[in-house]
């Protein structure tokens, strides 16, 4: 498939009998060419021209990566291509391998960007209940996929700590039947946690994950203590350190064991990017997401506090990327999140299979939640359109779904058709479509269509935007110094899954 989307050519100018199958478009005044299995090559405007006349020749300096990527017919192996596309899309019909499950809806924090069903404290009807528990895990435990993450959220999670523990060790007990690769996350704002519950989750090898929006006056501002005078922020870079040293006593190695955090963008958090990243390169955290904030679920009043447009945060994550590319050129080692997800996508065979970011979207079918009660939605998301009176996501309930009946229900069956890119209008020719992801759901809350007007939507400015900015670096990359600090952030050293101390 050729894409003549951004730069028009005269049509007898183009011999297809002479092309390979690609997309492409243009970054600056290069021309980027991609193709289905996330091969991409950049070229000059007049040598792609050279290309499309078929007149580039076997001497010419590009020919040899053209020809490895499959950009040309000539001794085309097809073959190759499909097991290179076999490779990317390996994730299809492997099955959910991540299991959300909302253990409360209770939650002793109000921030400023929160448009969850989260209640308050008293609030116990919200917890989930161990009988409940345990049908979550029986459940989501018959999924083809051979590894598996419980990822537990709230409300505030720990509130519940009952059934995260649980929840660890009745999957593990039945894991040694299944023989799956096994992991368990806790996603917690550490404003609610205590010694007794920090050392089992240390002990049982849980993953710890917590929000840190940046210096004191960011985190306390976006994520205020409900009912509390004590600052959110020092209480939760405290339990940070209390954990990575448990970690270092444990004999761990604290480059794969510590807690990790996210960080979420409001108008304040703009002030104070750089302040934010070098938190993160203080405090020995590797990875910064400088995730934008979601457009929906907000009052007007509130989003005018704390919102800005889809431009405004590009402009200001353009920015903080390049300050992240200099730091790592004087040797600091830090990355940025979704970036790092992207360039695994260009510079690896693999997919990261990263649920938000993939074609089909992984809602329903590379991960699936519970809430509180057994409801069952292809993610949390779903939950959450739920939780403001729509039931359009639900997909069942554990009680009488089955595994098979909601992971083929006919609402996950549309959430794939409105997120698999090679059947989209534009998506299915434009040069990002191997990088990039639909997320319906956004779509279904923006505009109350899955499909929606994709070139419309504030994703697709978003990724494409995001890509465009990466290729561009490398397209300027004289010296590969850039592509060098891009590659390290595409390297994973895994922690061990399955790691149940008792076995």
């Amino acid at each position: 498939m050729i894409s003549r989307t951004t730069l028009q050519l005269p049509r007898r100018a183009v011999r297809p009998e002479a092309l390979g199958p690609f997309r492409w478009g243009k970054i600056g005044e290069k021309v980027l060419l991609t193709s289905d299995a996330g091969e991409w090559q950049l070229l000059s405007q007049p040598d792609f021209a050279l290309l499309l006349r078929g007149e580039l020749t076997p001497t010419h300096p590009a020919y040899d990566g053209l020809r490895e990527r499959g950009f040309l017919r000539q001794d085309l192996d097809a073959e190759d291509l499909a097991r290179k596309l076999r490779r990317k899309r390996r994730y299809l019909g492997a099955g959910p391998h991540l299991a959300v499950v909302i253990t409360t809806l209770r939650c002793n924090q109000s921030c400023a960007y929160c448009h969850a069903s989260r209640t308050d404290m008293h609030r116990t009807e919200t917890d989930m209940s161990l009988a409940t528990a345990k049908k979550v895990v029986d459940h989501v435990m018959r999924t083809p996929s051979q590894y598996l993450c419980f990822e537990y959220q709230g409300g505030e999670p720990t509130v519940n700590m009952d059934v995260i523990k649980f929840c660890v060790q009745h999957s593990r007990e039945k894991n040694r039947h299944e023989r799956k690769a096994l992991d368990h996350s806790v996603v917690t704002n550490m404003t609610y946690m205590n010694e007794e519950n920090a050392r089992w989750l240390v002990d049982n090898n849980v993953l710890v994950c917590t929000s840190l929006d940046g210096p004191k006056e960011v985190h306390d501002s976006n994520r205020p203590w409900t009912g509390k005078t004590a600052a959110a922020y020092d209480t939760v870079t405290g339990w940070m350190d209390w954990f990575n040293r448990a970690y270092i006593e444990k004999g761990l190695d604290p480059q794969l064991w510590h807690v990790d955090a996210l960080m979420t963008t409001t108008r304040r958090s703009m002030e104070h990017g750089k302040a934010i990243v070098d938190l993160y390169v203080q405090r020995g955290i590797r990875n910064v997401h400088l995730r934008p904030l979601n457009p929906f679920g907000f009052a007007t009043k509130t989003w005018r506090a704390i919102g800005y447009t889809m431009e405004e945060w590009l402009a200001f994550y353009e920015e903080m990327l390049d300050y992240i590319i200099e730091l790592n050129h004087q040797g600091v080692q830090i990355m940025e999140g979704t970036a790092a997800t992207f360039l695994k996508k260009i510079l690896t065979p693999d997919d990261p299979n990263f649920v938000d970011i993939r074609s089909p979207v992984g809602s329903g079918t590379g991960q699936i939640c519970y809430g509180y009660d057994g409801s069952i939605y292809p993610s949390d998301e779903g939950r959450m359109v739920h939780g403001m009176g729509d039931a359009i996501f639900k997909l069942g309930h554990v009680d009488d779904t089955s595994f098979e009946q909601a992971t083929r229900h006919p609402t996950v069956r549309a959430i794939a058709t409105a997120s698999l890119l090679d059947a989209l209008p534009q998506c299915e020719s434009c040069w990002n479509a191997p990088y990039c992801g639909v997320r319906p759901l956004h779509n279904y809350m923006m505009s109350g269509d899955l499909f929606a007007q994709r070139p419309l939507t504030p994703k697709c400015t978003q990724h494409m935007a995001m890509v465009r900015m990466l290729f561009s670096r490398l397209a300027n990359d004289s010296d590969g110094r850039i592509e060098a600090i891009f590659r390290r952030w595409t390297i994973d050293r895994p922690r061990s899954p399955d790691a149940d101390p008792t076995a």
